[in-house]
């Protein structure tokens, strides 16, 4: 009994012994004169088998920190500060039952080396990886107020297109990730997804031109992965901003981030209106007899447009530190967008039966858009140095309901033309994906994992038309369809990564993918309405993908390296260019996407060298890319859509086509000079050449072209808390396999002043300061010349405040020569 007795006791108070066995660890962190106090400096245990994150905490005001309840055991405790030394003390041993005080530890400041850091916050700091490059975008002066779309084009090798996509080299076949996922809040248009994305929302850009087989196949001319922020500081802390500009914009945002312990929670809300005012024309001459004359039909555009959308997009997520060894993060996205896109086309008529001499088109689209994803991710150290596997499985669901109105009055007194169009689009994804890194010993590893990733979507168009007698609107079963798409990849990858010799490392992967694309086309019979037909398409492959890259240190810095690299790679048709709705919105030009598209395939070489001096540094590639089964869009005169153009002419239809296989061939530069602590340049130039083989039977002609690009940014510090950027660009003209696109130029000013000791910032920014960004094309057809023209958004002008609180690490040392917060930054910059 008695023993029964002690042991329920001892039960009882097991838990309490436990307690009182826990330690308290305080003391008192100083910078180097040993009387300022370090506020915000980390002070963390960490695992003495593979420096894990155990505890830790941010020093307040006074440089005090107080770590309550520490479990007995040893431990390595570090201390880091932004502009000082981290103080390190290996095998700290925590004694059972006995608080420690460290009494005061003073920090060494880094000395003459950190004068070399590149000044934070100016476009670009940039960091070198085997197979990627990452830029730290978090303080892009020119892009603040604006969104994704316009911060991405300030990003060195990338440009913005016509009508808003994002290109690579030229190429805007590239495969977007956000955090390295597939994000489903994009849905079908990842244009529309950018545009509401805020560029305050994001942190770095990962550009992978020539991925290894651990990343997707997908994308032609390599991947763009967007890194959303979020904090891992400890305590509260977060940041508000606001923005008013030109047209009535707006922009606000919240962010915050509280960590204490073994949980770290995170989240922000932004709001945006987006108002683009765009204009453009288009002029379309069939040819008579070969030539253009007098008589040739010919009808010339003028367009004004505007895009006004309304954005409320929400993240929210949690970081939970089980133990030295363990994570699980759980992150949810959610977008809601409301955009009006408006249309007002003036038409001017010569030659042309029947539309007399000129016409006005309105058009008005309502779209409701909702986005949604979660995420949930894991990762467990196991029992070797660096040894590691992670899982991660995510789910997304967007829709996108909208109504488009169009009306067209004829100045000859012909009835008018109206039409309604409402369209109804949704769409789910799955990702689900397993990694696992094994180290085989120093600068030796193998990497393998699985990954699926399941997308389903439903696209609806139900068509009206204005019956002219009668004055109702009628159902045009010709465009009235539903387009139902399922696309599955399944993918195994292995990769291994070795260091040869102390300058010599190779590595080899091998990405096996089972693709399918499955489509369902829902149609009226046009002699019998209420007769539904299904055409259904179907394609089916397996693919091998290699990779192979080299690198040879030249030097002594970590980035002076040669770098060569083979891999094989896909661009698998994407909703718009197979859904078969065609697109009325101007009735002088249709589109249509094409079910029966194959997907391309894809060789790329590169090789590329770095060199990183104390004041200069540069990154060079030279590169080739063959591309099979090109997809592009194939104009074509109006007889293949006779039966819904009728008897008009001088109407162009453009349809997306397997038109032609590809070389590429080019160089590509990016530098950054600092001419003195307070002025640094950061030049990007690309240098193509491209040679088109077209396909037989759409009549085409191979053409080559030789097209450049570059861009040069440069900022001034004025003061410790006054600074501007500014960046021009320019694209030269190119010819395309149907004709040639004109030259292109802009130029971004912004101005930034630092205030309340740099926890706030304001900021004045300019884009497109003069108005010269403007798409132009003409293309040269067997029995038409067209030549068209567009801006997508005018001169910008915004102004916009941001204020930070909580503990933000501001060091001495930073904000002398900085002004303003400091990530820590791996690996090497420039």
């Amino acid at each position: 009994m008695l023993l029964k007795k002690a042991l329920s006791c001892l039960i009882l108070l097991f838990p309490l012994i436990l307690f009182a066995q826990k330690v308290n660890i305080k003391g008192r962190i100083l910078e180097q004169d040993s009387v300022s106090p370090a506020i915000g400096a980390s002070v963390s245990l960490l695992s003495t088998v593979n420096n894990a994150y155990i505890r830790g905490q941010q020093t307040g005001n006074n440089g005090n920190f107080d770590i309550q309840e520490v479990d007995p055991g040893t431990y390595n405790l570090q201390v880091t500060y932004i502009g000082f030394k981290t103080y390190t003390r290996n095998n700290f041993v925590v004694a059972p039952g006995k608080d420690i005080d460290l009494g005061t530890i003073p920090l060494a400041e880094e000395g003459e080396l950190i004068s070399e850091v590149v000044v934070q916050g100016k476009l670009p700091d940039l960091q070198i990886g085997i197979d990627k490059k990452t830029f730290d975008v978090s303080q892009s002066m020119v892009s603040v107020g604006g969104s994704a779309q316009d911060l991405l084009g300030n990003v060195p090798t990338l440009q913005v297109e016509s009508d808003g996509s994002i290109s690579l080299r030229g190429s805007s076949s590239v495969r977007f990730l956000v955090d390295g996922k597939e994000s489903a809040m994009a849905g079908s248009d990842i244009n529309a997804f950018l545009q509401s994305l805020p560029a305050d929302a994001i942190s770095k850009v990962e550009i992978i031109t020539n991925p290894s087989s651990k990343y997707d196949a997908e994308g032609q001319s390599g991947i763009i992965n967007i890194i959303l922020k979020k904090n891992a500081r400890l305590g509260l802390n977060g940041s508000v901003n606001a923005s008013g500009g030109s047209y009535e914009n707006a922009n606000a945002g919240i962010t915050l981030n509280y960590r204490d312990g073994k949980m770290n929670y995170f989240g922000n809300y932004n709001f945006s209106r987006r108002n683009s005012l765009g204009d453009g024309f288009s002029d379309n001459v069939d040819y008579i007899n070969g030539v253009i004359t007098d008589l040739s039909p010919r009808t010339l555009s003028n367009e004004e447009s505007k895009r006004l959308g309304y954005n409320n997009t929400i993240r929210l997520g949690a970081d939970y530190y089980m133990n030295e060894k363990t994570s699980l993060s759980l992150t949810t996205n959610l977008s809601l967008r409301d955009n009006e896109r408006g249309n007002d086309i003036n038409y001017s008529y010569w030659n042309v039966p029947g539309l007399g001499s000129s016409s006005f088109r309105n058009s008005l689209q309502h779209e409701d858009d909702l986005g949604i994803d979660a995420q949930l991710d894991f990762k467990r150290t196991l029992k070797r140095e660096g040894e590691e596997i992670s899982a991660n499985i995510s789910f997304g669901y967007d829709t996108e309901d909208g109504v488009n109105d169009f009306h067209q009055t004829f100045a000859n007194g012909n009835a008018d033309l109206k039409r309604v169009n409402n369209t109804s689009e949704s769409g789910k994804n799955w990702n689900m994906q397993l990694d696992y890194v094994l180290p085989l010993g120093e600068n030796h590893k193998f990497e393998a994992g699985y990954r699926s990733i399941l997308r389903y979507s439903d696209e609806s168009q139900y068509s009206e038309e204005l019956d002219s007698l009668t004055q109702q609107f009628l159902p045009d079963y010709r465009i009235t369809n539903d387009f139902d798409m399922a696309s599955t990849v399944h993918a195994l990858y292995a990769n291994y990564q070795r260091q040869l010799t102390k300058k010599l490392g190779v590595q080899l992967g091998l990405r096996a993918e089972q693709a399918n694309l499955n489509t369902n086309i829902y149609s009226h019979d046009l002699e019998n309405p209420s007769i539904i037909k299904n055409d259904k398409g179907e394609l089916d492959y397996f693919r091998l993908y290699p990779s192979v890259f080299l690198s040879y240190s030249v030097g002594e810095g970590q980035g002076d390296k040669v770098q060569l690299s083979y891999s094989r790679r896909v661009q698998r048709p994407r909703g718009w260019q197979v859904n078969p709705f065609i697109d009325v919105s101007d009735v002088q030009n249709y589109r249509q996407g094409n079910p029966n598209l194959l997907p391309e395939d894809i060789h790329a070489t590169e090789l590329s060298f770095s060199k990183f001096y104390e004041k200069w540094n540069f990154i060079s590639s030279v590169f080739y890319r063959r591309v099979n089964d090109q997809t592009q869009p194939v104009i074509y005169d109006e007889d293949l859509i006779s039966d819904i153009v009728g008897d008009r002419t001088n109407v162009t239809y453009m349809k997306w086509e397997n038109a032609s296989d590809l070389d590429a061939m080019g160089f590509e530069l990016i530098t950054k000079v600092n001419l003195t602590n307070w002025w640094d340049v950061t030049g990007n130039a690309n240098l193509s050449h491209i040679t088109f083989h077209p396909k037989d039977g759409l009549g085409l002609v191979g053409r080559e072209s030789f097209n450049w690009n570059a861009n040069l940014t440069t900022n001034v510090k004025f003061t410790p808390t006054f600074s501007a950027q500014v960046r021009g660009d320019y694209r030269s003209g190119m010819k395309t396999m149907q004709g040639e696109m004109n030259p292109m130029k802009g130029v971004d000013v912004a101005l930034k002043k630092d205030l309340f000791k740099n926890k706030a910032s304001l900021m004045l920014n300019v884009r497109d300061a003069f108005n010269t960004r403007k798409f132009s094309m003409h293309n040269y057809l067997p029995n038409r010349e067209t030549q068209f023209s567009h801006r997508w958004m005018r001169r910008m002008i915004t102004l916009s405040f941001t204020y930070r609180f909580g503990l933000q690490n501001f060091g001495r040392k930073d904000n002398e020569q900085n002004g303003q917060d400091m990530e820590d930054m791996g690996g090497q910059q420039f």
